[in-house]
């Protein structure tokens, strides 16, 4: 255990109200006590000499890493190897996600989030459910066998509240209006995807209280002159946040384009949608009753269907900067700040501000990872690095 009261300091440093040069953020007890021009007292300070301090980015979308599926195997040991894989590329808070499956995995996910919860596992917010109440026509690669109607065995694990936040993706044109504005009441986040809906349908769930999109255009109804489908719903509507997959692969660079001009501004968040190859040199891995096979950093199953991604997130960040044309600090935002706007923990972490969780990225010049700290703590150290 490092000092629980230091400064750290660096040429730059990204707060809420834009780049700093040279500033001290002072950490006391895991939290941020202060940003200041200079030390007032004698804590230790860790000076990095070159690079930026920023926020510890936070993956809403993370099926796996480090060679492991969270759906495969549900356990602590399996969350510890994906932060490890994501701690490398800037991820310091995630969602662990389980697709479309039996509800007895889904029960052991559950559980094992509650797990790490309550030890304060550093990295691990909540559980994201992506299905298993989506449109069998924008299934994707989510196994149809395992996809069905909300039942009463859902409604169990979608209403504890020792799941941290919790995140499901569903298709409006499967789960009514009323249970969606239910899944809300009891502290649901709930995104739409894998959908065939049209817009009127997609509208009442957002009315209903749907907040989010996930990987947008990916696995949802175009947008069409006469009919706006999900696509075009979603980039109208200033309220919801949207995620998107800048892996290069799942949507066209002008197409993302399209978004960012497109959607209000703080509305697009960055997401890996990341399998177990992240980190890793893994090339293939079992899934379901079939396989996934890697292609450089192309995931697809044997129809040639996108499989998720071996994207991380301070790629993501750099995707950003080159097809948006945007600024590494709004870069850096669709990372941290937005997805914690989105999730309601924005008090908490996603931004480096007095008062907020020392959840801390030293980025060097490169833009490569080479320290991160979660609440204070050492989370990641390039030991490359002298």
């Amino acid at each position: 255990m490092e000092a629980a009261n230091f400064y750290l300091t660096a040429p730059r440093v990204l707060t809420e109200s834009g780049w700093k040069n040279h500033a001290f953020v002072r950490v006391e007890q895991g939290r941020i006590a202060a940003i200041a021009d200079k030390p007032d007292d004698d804590l230790p300070v860790q000076r990095f000499s070159y690079g930026s301090l920023i926020p510890g980015f936070i993956d809403v979308q993370v099926n796996g890493g480090g060679g492991v599926l969270f759906n495969q195997q549900p356990t602590r040991a399996t969350l510890q190897t994906m932060l490890q894989a994501h701690a490398r590329f800037g991820t310091t808070a995630m969602l662990p996600t389980v697709i479309t499956d039996s509800i007895e995995v889904m029960q052991q996910a559950a559980n094992t989030i509650a797990s790490a919860i309550a030890q304060q596992e550093p990295g691990i917010i909540g559980i994201h459910f992506e299905g298993p109440h989506l449109s069998l026509a924008k299934k994707g690669v989510h196994p149809p066998a395992y996809i069905r109607q909300l039942s009463d065995a859902e409604w169990q694990l979608y209403q504890r509240q020792d799941l941290g936040i919790k995140v499901v993706t569903l298709a409006p044109e499967k789960v009514a209006p009323e249970l969606i504005a239910e899944l809300v009441a009891v502290g649901v986040h709930v995104c739409l995807g894998h959908s065939n809906a049209d817009s009127a349908t997609v509208q009442a769930a957002l009315t209903a209280g749907a907040t989010g999109f996930t990987h947008l255009y990916n696995g949802m109804s175009p947008l069409q002159s006469r009919e706006p489908g999900m696509v075009g719903t979603a980039l109208v509507d200033a309220s919801s946040w949207c995620g998107i997959i800048l892996d290069g692969h799942h949507l066209h660079p002008l197409a993302a384009l399209l978004a960012y001009q497109a959607k209000a501004k703080g509305k697009l968040m960055l997401v890996t949608d990341a399998m177990s190859p992240v980190g890793t040199e893994q090339q293939e891995f079992a899934f379901f009753q079939g396989k996934v096979v890697r292609h450089g950093n192309r995931l697809t199953d044997p129809s040639g269907s996108l499989a998720g991604s071996v994207l991380d997130m301070v790629s993501a960040v750099q995707n950003a900067r080159q097809q948006l044309g945007v600024s590494l600090a709004e870069a850096i935002a669709m990372a941290s700040a937005n997805p914690a706007d989105f999730l309601g923990c924005a008090d908490q972490i996603g931004r480096l501000a007095v008062g907020k969780q020392a959840d801390i990225i030293w980025l060097d010049e490169d833009a490569e990872v080479q320290r991160s700290w979660v609440k204070g703590q050492p989370f990641f150290l390039n030991h490359h690095y002298t």
